[in-house]
C-alpha cells in the first residue's frame, strides 16, 4: 500500500538525482572524475520519465565505451591511466592530511590545498573509480576482446 504523494515524491526524487548526475557529469568532464559515465547514469534514470533522455542514452553510451576502450588500447596508456588514477588518490590524500603551509610557498597561505578535506574526499573517490574503470575497461577489451562499439551513422 503506497501513501498518497509517494508517487510524486519518487519522481521529484529520481528526477533530482538524475539531473544531479548529468550536471555533475559535466563539470566531471573538465575535472577529474568520470565524466561520461556520470552523464549516462542520469540519462538512464531520466529516461524514465522524459523520450528526450532516452533517446540519447545510446550515444552517450557509445561515446563513453569507445573512451573506455581506447584508455586501454596499449600498454603506455594503460600504465598512464593507472600512474594518474594513483595520482589523484595520492593528491586527495595529500589534501585530506592538511600538510601545514611550507615556507617556500609564494602565495597567500589561504591559496594552500584550498577545499579541505572535502576536496580530498573527492579526489580520493575519483581516482578509485578511475582504477575501477581500468580495470573494467581492460577486462572488457584486452582480456575478453570484445568489439570496441561504434557510432551509429546518420545514413543508415
Amino acid at each position: 500500500m503506497n501513501a498518497p504523494g509517494a508517487k510524486v515524491v519518487r519522481r521529484v526524487l529520481l528526477e533530482t538525482l538524475g539531473w544531479i548526475l548529468v550536471v555533475a557529469g559535466v563539470a566531471a568532464l573538465i575535472l577529474p572524475g568520470p565524466g561520461l559515465l556520470m552523464i549516462f547514469a542520469g540519462l538512464v534514470i531520466l529516461s524514465q520519465e522524459y523520450e528526450w533522455a532516452e533517446r540519447r542514452l545510446e550515444p552517450v553510451k557509445v561515446r563513453a565505451l569507445r573512451g573506455a576502450a581506447e584508455g586501454v588500447e596499449t600498454w603506455p596508456r594503460v600504465a598512464m591511466s593507472s600512474v594518474l588514477a594513483l595520482g589523484l588518490v595520492a593528491c586527495g590524500v595529500l589534501w585530506i592530511w592538511g600538510p601545514v603551509v611550507p615556507s617556500w610557498w609564494p602565495v597567500a597561505d589561504s591559496w594552500w590545498l584550498p577545499g579541505g578535506v572535502a576536496t580530498g574526499v573527492t579526489q580520493v573517490a575519483s581516482g578509485l573509480i578511475a582504477g575501477a574503470l581500468i580495470v573494467y575497461s581492460y577486462r572488457r577489451f584486452q582480456v575478453r576482446g570484445e568489439p570496441v562499439p561504434e557510432l551509429a551513422s546518420d545514413d543508415d
